[in-house]
Parts: C-alpha cells; structure tokens; sequence
C-alpha cells in the first residue's frame, strides 16, 4: 500500500517543487567532492544549503499535500520558467557562500547562466574559483540540458512550442493533441519520458568522460568537458578546450558527441509521427552536416583563392590543422556549445579571416535542432523557411505551379514557414531591444550586439571569441546584469512560450 502511495504522493506536488527537491539532493555531490579535497568550508556550504532546501521542501510538500491535484500545460510551463527564474537564487546560495569574495548578483548571473546551459564566464580566470565551484557550475548546466530533453517532449511538443509549432497543424501555445492525449495526465507523460531519457543522458554523459580520461584528461577537466558537451553549455574549469590535456583524440570524442545536439532523433524518436524516424531523412540533421562541411570548406579553401600565404600552402601538417580546427570550432558553436578548437589560430592564420567572430556569431544563431539542448534560431525553423524561399523562386518562373510535398517536406506543415517567419522576426526584434538597452546602460554598441546574440543563443563563450577587444563581464554595472539574465532565460525557453505565458485563452482552458 505504502509503495503505491509515494509515487502519487509525489506526482501531486508541483513540478517546480520537485526540480527545487532534485537540485537540493544534487549539491550532495560538489560537498563530497569538497570534503574529498580537504575544503571543508566550501563542502559545509554545499551541505548546509542542500539540507535546508530539502527541509523547506519537504515542509511546503507536507502544508500542500491535501489540496487537490490540477497539473496543467500552463502550469508545467510556469515550472519551467520559475525554473529558470527563481530557482538560480537557490542555487547561487552555496556558491555565494563558498566564495565571498563576489556578490550575490554575481553568484546568481552565474547560475542563470549555467542553468540555461549559456555557459557565460563571469570570471576570467578559472584559478579564482574552487575546483568545486568548478564542478557545480557544469553539474548546474548539465541538470540545465536534461530539463530540456525531458521539456521539449513532455511540455514544449503538447503545445506546439520551442520548434514544433512548425511541425503541427495546432496553433503555438495551443498543440493538436488528440482526444486521448488531451485526456492523459501531463505529470505521467513527464515521468514517462523522463525515465526513458534520463538513463540514457546519463549514460551517454559516463561514455564522453571515460573516453576523455582514456585520452589523457584528468578526471575533473574530462568530467566537466563531458557535461559541457552533452548540455551545449561550454562551461569548462581550465578556461577551455585549448588549455585541456586530452589534445586533438578529446577534442575527436566531444565533437562525435555534439551531434546529438543536432537532431533529437539522434537519441529519441518521441516528437516524431510514424514514417518520420530515420536519421538519413532528417532535414535538420542534413543541413547541419552541409554547414559543418560547407563553412571548413570555404575557410580553407580561402587560403588559395586569396593568395594569402604561398610558403604556408606547403605545409601539410598547418593544412591538415588549420581544417581541424574549422571542423571542431564550426560544429560547436553551430551547437551552442562554444568550444575553440586549439587549432583555431591556425585555422584563422590559414584562411587569413580578419573577422572570424562574425562567422561564429552566425553559426550561433542558427543554433541546433529542435528539442535539443542547443539554443539559436533551430535548424528545422531555418530549413522551413529555406522551403519556402526555393518555392517563391519556383512561382517567380513557373506562376501556375503546383506545389508537391515529397517525403522530406512532410515534417513542415503548411503554415510551418509562416511560423518560423514569425519567431525569427521576434528573434531579430528581441535582439534589437536588448541591443538597444545594453547601449543605454553605458554598454558599447559592438559589445551590446555581441552580447545580445551570445545570451539569446545561449551560447556564453561568443563573448570572449567574437568581440574584437575582450569584454568582462564581471565589470558590468547591476542593471547591465539583469538585462542579461533575463535575455538567457528569453533565449532558453524562446519568446514563443513568453507570449504562450501572456495568453489570456490558455489560461481560461
């Protein structure tokens, strides 16, 4: 009786209450690695903040434990932002405490920027931070990227939101779910999914760092890297890539592993309807291997077109560098990871590009696929309005074609273009704004944009990669601060779900 009791025990609580009980029980984990460090200061922080959280918990679960159950899209999208939103204050709490020599808007600007997997580096130097404030930051951003694979599909897809309004018929915020799924409980298609996803994150996760230890990595640096990866978050405790120890064999593992974040059908078929499951046939996963070939290509191959270097063109070992260097770069920041390759230089050397941060901005805002951990615009959302731009061309000569949907377009519904159009003018208006308001604030106008791209994107190491002179965070006033904060939750849950937040319809269903 008493085993039947406790689950539904706790699938009447509220989601947020459950994310707050996950994240308290998990800072168990940075105060054992603490405690094994001999750093019994920052563990008691971890400890004391961990068992406080699941005491105030355990209290409001108890004082609500008699009200009625009414779990509702709308109310699992609130969870989420309140995920995003409020939750950070609690997370920055052990952190803030381990480190007093910060403030606690900084500690929480760090955390918003883990959670929502943008990866932004407060701190310039990683020396300042413990080693296990260092592992917090990527545990933070790798529990980030699981909320999102167990969202996308539990709550975003029902709603038709993050990238599926251009895959169904229903309007977004609205979803077509069908008369037996509307009937179902969201909380069990939530624990559902999480079952089946979570071991396999998880998993997944223990592969990428495995390898990097067999490749020379030391444990902490491997396991940080490994959750980087798999959460597009680009949080590393050494500063990045180029300072690891695994060398060109680790970078090799983690780009294998960033393709999942090009797809989701590269570790899910649950978003996708019968007939729509092979990789082979996937647009987003095809247009993200044409850019990952097609940008390396054309930076190469600009070393001979603009006669830059003739010495260098008989360098094989620089050749071959220089192109690994593009690849890796290129892929990641296309997934809103933000790992630079260690060849990087070369690469920019090679191909005697003087603005490579335009060229990293850009892939950033494509961003990856659709219920995925990457950020940006998505591929699909891209590839329909691609769809639409060969079909004008197509009118302007044949006017009284007939437009065939073949197997490929399928994915696209009719009004799937008009959608993407949609957001990325949202996308492009949110970008001006924040533009706009960071320039208001003392901000200058290229670090404003930089910024603005970096945090709607989720993709926090364009801004040590793409600004011309480095911009420091750490130096910005409180009300620049927050501006960035809300723009990396804007970027995270996507504008869509705010204006699906501000509709009154939804809120009277």
């Amino acid at each position: 009786m008493s085993r039947q009791g406790n689950p539904g025990f706790l699938m009447r609580l509220p989601l947020f209450l459950l994310i707050w009980g996950v994240a308290a029980l998990s800072m168990v984990i940075p105060a054992a690695h603490a405690l094994v460090r001999d750093n019994h200061a920052a563990s008691r922080s971890f400890f004391y903040a961990g068992l406080i959280g699941l005491i105030v918990v355990t209290l409001i679960a108890l004082a609500t434990a008699n009200r009625p159950s009414r779990h509702s899209p709308i109310g699992q999208l609130l969870s989420l932002l309140a995920t995003f939103v409020l939750l950070p204050v609690y997370l920055a709490l052990p952190f803030y405490d381990a480190f007093p020599t910060t403030g606690f808007l900084n500690a929480y600007f760090d955390m918003v920027s883990a959670i929502t997997t943008t990866g932004a580096e407060l701190f310039a130097d990683p020396s300042r931070l413990l080693p296990s404030l260092h592992l917090w930051r990527a545990q933070v951003g790798w529990m980030g990227g699981l909320l999102m694979w167990v969202a996308a599909s539990a709550i975003l897809a029902p709603m038709s939101l993050g990238g599926f309004e251009v895959t169904t018929q229903g309007e977004p915020g609205r979803g077509d779910e069908g008369p037996m799924e509307a009937r179902a409980d969201p909380r069990r298609r939530l624990v559902r999914i999480l079952r089946t996803l979570a071991p396999l994150y998880i998993g997944l996760t223990a592969v990428v760092w495995v390898l990097l230890l067999i490749s020379g990595e030391t444990s902490l640096i491997a396991l940080c890297h490994a959750m980087s990866v798999m959460a597009t978050s680009g949080i590393s405790p050494v500063g990045g890539v180029p300072n690891a120890h695994s060398g060109i064999v680790g970078e090799a593992v983690m780009f294998l592993f960033m393709f999942f974040a090009l797809s989701r059908l590269t570790f899910s078929s649950d978003t996708v309807t019968a007939g729509q499951g092979r990789l082979d046939k996937d647009p987003e996963f095809r247009i993200g291997l044409l850019i990952i070939l097609a940008v390396p290509t054309v930076l190469f191959a600009r070393h001979w077109i603009g006669a830059l270097d003739a010495d260098a063109a008989e360098d094989a070992d620089l050749a071959l560098q220089a192109l690994w260097g593009s690849i890796f770069t290129v892929t990641s920041f296309l997934t809103t990871t933000g790992f630079e390759s260690a060849d990087w230089a070369n690469a920019q050397m090679w191909s005697g590009l003087g603005t490579p941060g335009l060229i990293l901005m850009g892939l950033a805002m494509i961003g990856g696929g659709v219920a995925t951990t990457a950020g940006g615009v998505k591929l699909l959302r891209v590839y329909a309005l691609y769809l639409n731009g060969l079909r004008e061309l197509e009118r302007l000569i044949y006017p009284s074609s007939v437009y065939a949907e073949g197997t490929e377009k399928s994915r696209i519904q009719r009004d799937g273009a008009f959608i993407a159009w949609i957001f990325f003018m949202l996308f492009a208006l949110s970008l001006a704004f924040v533009a706009t308001v960071l320039s208001a604030l003392g901000v200058t106008f290229e670090h404003a944009l930089v910024l603005a791209i970096a945090t709607l994107s989720t993709t926090g190491p364009l801004i040590e990669t793409a600004a011309e002179t480095p911009i420091r965070l750490i130096e910005l006033n409180a009300a620049a601060k927050g501006v960035l904060c809300a723009t990396m939750i804007l970027g995270r849950l996507e504008t869509l779900a705010i204006v699906a937040l501000l509709t009154p319809d939804l809120w009277r269903s």
